[in-house]
């Protein structure tokens, strides 16, 4: 048996999502973590296209287990939604689907609030889609938020929206100057999802250890990337949940010896969505090009991506804390045809404020670590160095002999400067265009 962790190594849209769809063919169950349906993973098998929101990619293969931890927060709505869509492809939904009752529910205050709250911001805005996910987790940490659990208890639970409506009201009308919230609406609303979700939901504490002792393989899989990680991203611009490697303990409620193996996924460049600070990021022609030829837009929201070079301060930012035990190198096909290629080796950062703890009074400084400072991440300048492109097409190669020599160079020097195997490459959007040089679940384990 073996559990595996896949974790976004940047600021999400690495192509988790196909990475777990390929991993899933060796797991047994795959879990969720952290997040909501404020991201998505892009799954393409045979030319059909899959969005999914929150329920894990494993739903896509028969006889697998999908579990939705209690660290997800849940917006029942767009959970049926999803449910119901994957049906009318004939995607089963049913035995397979299990939800923590400990998992917290996103409720019509929250994307009310959401909103409200990044609009007054004005020019300092997060860049966050709106959807609820912030709010949710405050009330979570705030002990008064309502889990899954709380939505079969009927009583219960009008007692609890009864208390949150009214402080809700209280701040839309004296905050925000806008109308009140009626708790028995919601209520019935809340009850008719209660009455559809109820047979998915189960304690899944039990049920992932007691599948992890009877030696069934076990995928972790979580939302955004290490960068919008709420304690290690780039805050304020983050998250509001650990999407690092850590969550999974707490977001499922397993032991971290349990954990074998760590992925981190990483894009061939880098991308951004929303505001917040991007050293590499490309403002000009070539900056269009790989967000047009990478369909750099985002799968839930449609926003474009920002794109720029690959940056080797950031990866090793996330490799510290991750752990990573092999990385998956995505859209590599869309550096084809490009002459030349740059990698970020290092930030240059003028500190007029001496705040930068390599402070020279004012004058330009090097820095080799990733700043945990955002003034000072927004003032660096990057340090490139400059790498052959490759003419020769990438895309669908399954080999790595088929990959031209500048490619090959490009993905020795990622994994030597790292000191981290590249375990999978891939080479383009469907299943089949993947290089697989290690099976993660078949590596030699921790344990």
């Amino acid at each position: 048996m073996a559990n595996i962790v896949v974790v976004g190594a940047q600021w999400g849209d690495e192509g988790k999502g196909k990475v777990v769809d390929l991993l899933t063919e060796s797991s047994d169950v795959v879990a969720r973590y952290q997040g909501g349906h404020n991201a998505g993973h892009t799954v393409i098998i045979k030319n059909r296209e899959f969005i999914l929101h929150v329920i894990p990619s494993g739903i896509l293969h028969k006889g697998k287990k999908c579990i939705i931890g209690n660290g997800v927060v849940i917006h029942p709505a767009a959970l049926i939604e999803e449910i119901e869509g994957l049906k009318k492809r004939r995607i089963s939904v049913g035995k397979n689907l299990f939800i923590s009752g400990r998992a917290h529910v996103i409720m019509p205050y929250h994307t009310v609030l959401d909103g409200k709250d990044e609009d007054s911001k004005g020019s300092k805005k997060i860049g966050t889609t709106g959807r609820g996910i912030g709010p949710s987790y405050v009330d979570k940490m705030s002990r008064v938020g309502i889990r899954m659990a709380d939505l079969l208890d009927s009583e219960g639970f009008k007692a609890k929206l009864k208390r949150n409506v009214a402080d809700v009201n209280f701040l839309l009308q004296h905050k925000y100057k806008s109308k009140k919230l009626s708790v028995n609406k919601i209520y019935d609303e809340y009850m008719k999802y209660a009455e559809y979700l109820a047979p998915f939901v189960t304690d899944t504490v039990v049920m992932i250890n007691n599948l992890m002792e009877d030696g069934k393989n076990v995928l972790f899989e979580g939302a955004q990337g290490t960068l919008l990680d709420i304690d290690h991203g780039t805050y304020p611009y983050v998250t509001s949940s650990n999407a690092c490697a850590g969550g999974v303990c707490t977001g499922l409620g397993v032991s971290p010896v349990s954990v074998d193996g760590i992925v981190g996924i990483v894009k061939a460049y880098t991308t951004r969505v929303g505001e917040g600070p991007f050293p590499t990021e490309l403002h000009d022609e070539l900056g269009e090009h790989l967000r047009a030829k990478g369909g750099e837009f985002g799968a839930t929201t449609g926003r474009a991506r920002r794109c720029g070079w690959l940056d080797m301060i950031a990866l090793k930012h996330s490799i510290r804390i991750n752990g990573f035990t092999g990385l998956a190198l995505t859209k590599l096909d869309v550096l084809d045809g490009l002459d030349k290629i740059k990698v970020c080796v290092g930030y240059t950062y003028k500190d007029p404020t001496n705040s930068c703890s390599c402070s020279k009074k004012g004058k330009p400084c090097n820095l080799t670590d990733f700043p945990q400072q955002v003034n000072v991440l927004e003032k660096c300048e990057p340090v490139y160095i400059e790498m052959d492109g490759w003419k020769k097409s990438t895309k669908g190669a399954t080999k790595m002999s088929q990959l031209p020599k500048q490619a090959r160079s490009y993905i020795k020097y990622i994994s030597e400067t790292l000191n981290v195997d590249i375990d999978i490459i891939s080479t383009g959007q469907k299943r089949s265009d993947t290089i697989i040089v290690n099976n993660p679940f078949k590596k030699k384990l921790r344990r």
